[in-house]
C-alpha cells in the first residue's frame, strides 16, 4: 500500500528570497527595544537603566541620550557611572530647554544609546520636532536604542485613554513605530502598588501628588490602561508568533490565542454560521475570520443560492469580521491551509444536507466506502468526497489540533426546493444546467449506441476484454465533451450495454458467470472515476482560460488608460473595454473645480453621448459624496437596474463611474463586481495621474513665468534706479536754486513728487527680485522698533503731511533681530499705503505689542478697510485695493511687506479696526521675540 500523499511543504522560493532581503535591511540598521508600560511610575525608565549596566559589565558600548530621572534618588542612582551624551541647550519663550544632542549621539557613535520618553516633543529649532523621529535617524546610522513610552502616547489607543481617564494626552506615536521595534518589553505593576509608590513620592514630587491622585492616577483608570497595555502587548506578541510561523514554515497551529473561522458554502444556514461564529468569538474576545470555497463545478451555482452565499458575506463584513473567498478545487486543504497561516484555533461550520447517511448499509454505500479508502492514498483529504466522510470530520483529520463545531439546523431555512424558498411574490430563477444536462445524457446514449454499433462490427476480431476497453473510452470522451453528469450516466449505459449485447445470454441482462459480476463493477467503478477526474480537468481548464482572460484584459485596459493624454480618451477606453467584458454601459460623472459632479459623460463604444433614462445624477452625486457604491447589487438601491462605483484613486475620490449592464442583476456576482471594482480603480488611478500632470505642468509654467518676471523686473528696475535718482537731484536742485516762476515752481515740485514715487517703485520691484533669490542673505541685526519708526516717519515727512500720525510708546518694546533696512521698507510701505486709502485728515496710529514668543507692530487707520474676501489677496504681486483706482501704484507694497517679515520667520495679517461696520484697516506685523542681548546702562556722566 502506497504512503498517503502529504501537503507540499516545502516554503515559497519568492517568499525566502522577500524574507533574505528584509533580513538583509534590517541587519544593517540598529535594533530598536521599547520598555512599555501602562502609565508613569511602573518602573520603566528603572528597568531600562538596569539592564543597561548588565549589559555594560558585559562589555558593550552604553551610553545615556538622555534619561528622565523626575527626582527619583533611585533612578538617578542606576545612571551615574554610565556615560552621557551632552545635552543641547534651546530657548524657547524665554527660558533655556534641555534637549538631546541628535548630532552628538551620531558623532559619538557608540552600540548603544539610551533614550527615554519615545513621545516627547522637542523644542521649536531641532531638527525633527518629535523624539521619536530622532530615534529613526539613530536606527538608520546603525545605533541600537532603548527607549521607554506609555500606553496612553500610542496613536491608535489615544482616544480610549482619554475617554477613560477625560485627559486628551497630545504627544503621540505613531503605531508603526512600537510595531516595528525588534523588542517590546513590559513594565506591568498593579494598581495599588502603584498608587502606593504613587503616596510615598516615588512617581512624582510631594506638591504634585495630590493633584496626580485627584485627577489622572485614580485606581479605575490605572485597571484600564493596565488591561489595555495588557492586550497591546498580547496583539503584537501574537503577531510575532504569526511571523515566526511563517518563517520557520510551521504546518500545525499553535493554541496561543483563540481565534473563530466560519466555513459557508451556498447552504440556506450561511448566515446563521456567520452570527453563531462571531458570537462565539465575541464571548472569546478574540478575532473572528469568515471563508468561502470557490471550487470548481460542472453547473454554474443557482441565483437563490449565490443570493444567500452573498448576503452572508456582507452580513460578516458588516459584523466586523475578515472574509475571504479561497480558490482551489480541495476545500479540506484550502481551509486547512488558511487555518495554519493564520493559526486559528476553531473552526464553525454549517449542517450540510445528509445525501450519504453515515449507516448507510446497501451496495452503494458500501462502494463508495471501498473506493473512498482505496483513492484515499493518492486523493488525499479529497477522498472524503467519494465516501460517508463529512467535511467536518475530514477537516478535523486534516487539522487535529483544532476544535470543529457544527452549528444548530436552521429552522427557519431547511433543505427544501429551492422554489419552496424563494421569497413571496417573486419568481424562481431559471435552473440553465438543466438543458445541458439534458442533452449531456441524450449524447450519452448517442456516443454509448455508437459504441455498440463499432464493437458489434468488431466483435469476430476483439476480445471482450478489448471490447470493454473501447466502452471506457466512450465514458472518458463523454466527460470531457460533456461534464460529470454525462459521464456517470455514460458509466451506467456503458455497462448495461456491455452486459446486454456481448456478455453471455446475449441480449439479456442475466450473467451466466458470476466473475462478469466483478467485471461490471470494476468497468463501472473505473468508468466514474475516469468520467469524474476527465471532467474536473475540464473544469479547471475553463476556469484557468477564464482567469487568464480577466488578467488580460486587466493589462490591456492599464496599458491603454498608461498612455492616454486626454480625459475623453480615458472615458472612450474604459467605455469600450467594460462594454467588452461585460456588456455594459458606462456613464462617467468626473469631479468639477468646486466638488460637484459634471454632467455625465458616455463614451462612443456605450452609444455616444446620449444618456440613459436609468442613469441618476442625484444617486451619482450621493456615491461622490460619501464614497460609498450604490445601485444593483448594493446594500443603497439595490433595485436598481444601474450601479454606481467612486472611482476612488489614492489622494481622493474623481468622480462616479455608472455601469448599466444589459441583463439585469449581472454585476450582483461578487466576482464580476470585483472585477468592475478593479475596473474603477485602474480608471480613477488614470483620472488622477492625469490631474498630477496638469498640476505639474501649471506649476512649471508658473515657475517659469515668476522667473522671466523676476528677471524682467530687477534688469528694468537697475536701468531706471540711476536716471530717477537723477531727477530727483535736479529737481531738488532748481528748487533751492534762483527762485523760479510759480508756474515753474509748481511743475518742478510735481516733477520731483513723481520722480519719488517712481523711485519707491522701482526699490520695490528691487526688493521683491531680491527677497525671490533662493540665496539672499539678510542682514540681521538687533533693532529697536522705536528707531525704525522714527526712520520711516522721517523719510515719508511728505507723504504723510496730510495725516495726523499718532505713535505710541515704542520704547518699551524688546530689540528685534532683523534687517534694519528692509524692516524699514515694511514700515515705510504700510504707512503709505495707510496715507493713499484714506481721506486727507484721517488719523493714522502707529503701536507695539508684546507676548511671551512674539512682538506685534500695528498700523491702522480709519479708512474704508479691507474686504474679508480680500484679506490674504492684497498680499499677493500686482493686487490693489480697487481696481481701476486713480491711486498710483502699482500693486506691489504689501507683497513686499509679506515676502520681507515672511523672510525673517514673521507673519502678517489684515482685520478690520471697526468688526460690526467693516471699516478701518490694522496690519499687524508678527516677528519671533528671540533673546535679545541685556544692554548696559549709560554712565550718569562723561569724563572731562
Amino acid at each position: 500500500m502506497p504512503e498517503p500523499r502529504q501537503p507540499d511543504q516545502r516554503p515559497d522560493p519568492d517568499q525566502l528570497l522577500q524574507r533574505m532581503q528584509a533580513a538583509g535591511e534590517r541587519a544593517a540598521r540598529g535594533r530598536l527595544r521599547i520598555y512599555f508600560g501602562a502609565s508613569a511610575g511602573v518602573g520603566k525608565t528603572f528597568a531600562m537603566l538596569a539592564a543597561a549596566r548588565a549589559q555594560r559589565e558585559q562589555g558593550s558600548d552604553v551610553v545615556v541620550g538622555v534619561v528622565e530621572c523626575h527626582g527619583r534618588a533611585e533612578t538617578e542612582a542606576l545612571a551615574t557611572g554610565i556615560e552621557r551624551v551632552p545635552l543641547r541647550r534651546e530657548a524657547y519663550h524665554g527660558r533655556t530647554l534641555q534637549e538631546f544632542d541628535l548630532d552628538a549621539a551620531l558623532a559619538r557613535r557608540p552600540a548603544l544609546i539610551l533614550v527615554d520618553e519615545l513621545a516627547h516633543t522637542n523644542a521649536p529649532g531641532s531638527r525633527h520636532p518629535k523624539r521619536w523621529q530622532d530615534i529613526v535617524e539613530l536606527l538608520a546610522a546603525g545605533i541600537d536604542v532603548w527607549t521607554t513610552v506609555n500606553v496612553q502616547h500610542l496613536d491608535s489607543l489615544n482616544q480610549a485613554v482619554a475617554g477613560i481617564t477625560g485627559i486628551r494626552v497630545r504627544e503621540t506615536v505613531p503605531d508603526a513605530v512600537f510595531d516595528d521595534a525588534d523588542e517590546v518589553v513590559l513594565v506591568d505593576l498593579p494598581a495599588d502598588e502603584l498608587l502606593r509608590r504613587l503616596r510615598e513620592g516615588r512617581v512624582y514630587v510631594p506638591d504634585q501628588v495630590r493633584h496626580a491622585v485627584r485627577n489622572f492616577f485614580r485606581k479605575g483608570n490605572l485597571i484600564a490602561l493596565r488591561e489595555l497595555a495588557l492586550r497591546r502587548t498580547a496583539d503584537r506578541v501574537d503577531d510575532d508568533v504569526r511571523a515566526y510561523r511563517q518563517e520557520a514554515s510551521i504546518g500545525p497551529v499553535w493554541r496561543t490565542r483563540e481565534a473563530v473561522l466560519a466555513c459557508i458554502g451556498h447552504g440556506s444556514d450561511a448566515a446563521q454560521v456567520v452570527r453563531s461564529a462571531r458570537r462565539l468569538a465575541g464571548q472569546l474576545d478574540c478575532g473572528c475570520h469568515v471563508v468561502t470555497v470557490a471550487a470548481p463545478r460542472l453547473a454554474p451555482v443557482p441565483d437563490a443560492q449565490r443570493k444567500l452565499l452573498d448576503e452572508a458575506m456582507r452580513l460578516a463584513e458588516a459584523l466586523g469580521a475578515r472574509t475571504e473567498t479561497l480558490a482551489g478545487s480541495d476545500m479540506v486543504a484550502a481551509v486547512a491551509g488558511y487555518v495554519r497561516r493564520h493559526n486559528l484555533t476553531k473552526v464553525v461550520i454549517g449542517r450540510t444536507p445528509a445525501r450519504w447517511a453515515a449507516g448507510d448499509a446497501s451496495l452503494i454505500g458500501r462502494a463508495r466506502t471501498l473506493l473512498a479508502r482505496a483513492l484515499a492514498p493518492w486523493l488525499g483529504a479529497r477522498a472524503w468526497l467519494f465516501g460517508r466522510t463529512s467535511f467536518a470530520d475530514a477537516l478535523s483529520a486534516a487539522c487535529p489540533e483544532i476544535d470543529v463545531m457544527r452549528v444548530a439546523a436552521d429552522n427557519a431555512h431547511p433543505d427544501m426546493p429551492r422554489e419552496a424558498r424563494m421569497p413571496p411574490g417573486t419568481e424562481p430563477p431559471q435552473d440553465e444546467a438543466r438543458p445541458s444536462h439534458l442533452a449531456g445524457m441524450l449524447w450519452a446514449v448517442a456516443w454509448c449506441a455508437g459504441a455498440t454499433a463499432l464493437s458489434a462490427l468488431a466483435r469476430p476480431w476483439f476480445d471482450l476484454v478489448n471490447i470493454a476497453m473501447l466502452f471506457l473510452l466512450v465514458v472518458a470522451g463523454v466527460a470531457l465533451r460533456h461534464g460529470r453528469a454525462a459521464g456517470a450516466f455514460a458509466s451506467a449505459v456503458a455497462v448495461g450495454a456491455f452486459d446486454f449485447f456481448f456478455v453471455p445470454p446475449k441480449l439479456s441482462f442475466a450473467v451466466s458467470d458470476a466473475q462478469y459480476l466483478v467485471t461490471f463493477l470494476v468497468m463501472l467503478s473505473v468508468g466514474l472515476v475516469i468520467g469524474q477526474l476527465t471532467a474536473g480537468l475540464r473544469e479547471q481548464a475553463r476556469v484557468s482560460v477564464q482567469r487568464e482572460t480577466d488578467a488580460r484584459t486587466l493589462y490591456e485596459l492599464a496599458r491603454e488608460l498608461s498612455a492616454a493624454l486626454t480625459g475623453a480618451q480615458i472615458v472612450a477606453i474604459g467605455s469600450r473595454f467594460l462594454r467588452a467584458a461585460f456588456d455594459a454601459r458606462a456613464a462617467f460623472f468626473l469631479a468639477g473645480a468646486e466638488g460637484r459632479l459634471l454632467p455625465a459623460v458616455i463614451g462612443p463604444e456605450a452609444g455616444g453621448t446620449r444618456q440613459s433614462d436609468a442613469i441618476d445624477h442625484v444617486l451619482a452625486q450621493w456615491v461622490f459624496d460619501h464614497g460609498q457604491p450604490a445601485g444593483t447589487g448594493t446594500d443603497t438601491l439595490p433595485s436598481g437596474t444601474v450601479l454606481y462605483l467612486p472611482l476612488k484613486a489614492p489622494m481622493q475620490v474623481r468622480g462616479v463611474l455608472a455601469v448599466e449592464p444589459r441583463t439585469w442583476r449581472a454585476l450582483a456576482e461578487p466576482t464580476l463586481r470585483r472585477q468592475v471594482e478593479v475596473f474603477a480603480t485602474l480608471i480613477a488611478i488614470a483620472i488622477e495621474r492625469l490631474h498630477y500632470v496638469e498640476v505639474a505642468q501649471q506649476a512649471l509654467l508658473t515657475m517659469e513665468s515668476e522667473r522671466l518676471r523676476s528677471s524682467l523686473l530687477a534688469a528694468v528696475s537697475h536701468d531706471l534706479r540711476t536716471p530717477l535718482t537723477s531727477l530727483i537731484g535736479m529737481a531738488e536742485a532748481l528748487q533751492r536754486g534762483t527762485p523760479l516762476a510759480p508756474e515753474v515752481a509748481n511743475t518742478v515740485g510735481a516733477m520731483r513728487d513723481q520722480a519719488r514715487r517712481m523711485h519707491a517703485m522701482v526699490a520695490n520691484l528691487l526688493d521683491m527680485a531680491r527677497l525671490q533669490d533662493p540665496n539672499v542673505t539678510l542682514r540681521k541685526e538687533w533693532q529697536s522698533f522705536e528707531e525704525l519708526a522714527g526712520a520711516a516717519l522721517a523719510s515719508l515727512r511728505d507723504a504723510l503731511a496730510r495725516h495726523p500720525v499718532m505713535v505710541a510708546d515704542l520704547s518699551g518694546l524688546p530689540l528685534v533681530e532683523c534687517d534694519g533696512v528692509l524692516m524699514e521698507r515694511v514700515l515705510c510701505n504700510l504707512l503709505e499705503n495707510a496715507a493713499k486709502y484714506t481721506a486727507p485728515g484721517t488719523e493714522i496710529r502707529v503701536r507695539g505689542e508684546v507676548y511671551d514668543d512674539a512682538v506685534h507692530l500695528v498700523v491702522e487707520d480709519d479708512g474704508p478697510g479691507v474686504p474679508a474676501a480680500m484679506a490674504r489677496q492684497v498680499f499677493e504681486k500686482f493686487t490693489r485695493g480697487e481696481s481701476e483706482s486713480a491711486t498710483a501704484g502699482v500693486g506691489l507694497g504689501l507683497a513686499v511687506c509679506e515676502a520681507i517679515v515672511q523672510a525673517h520667520g514673521g507673519s502678517i495679517r489684515v482685520e478690520p479696526v471697526h468688526p460690526q461696520a467693516g471699516t478701518g484697516a490694522r496690519f499687524v506685523v508678527t516677528m519671533p521675540r528671540g533673546n535679545p542681548p541685556v544692554l548696559e546702562p549709560e554712565a550718569a556722566g562723561m569724563p572731562a
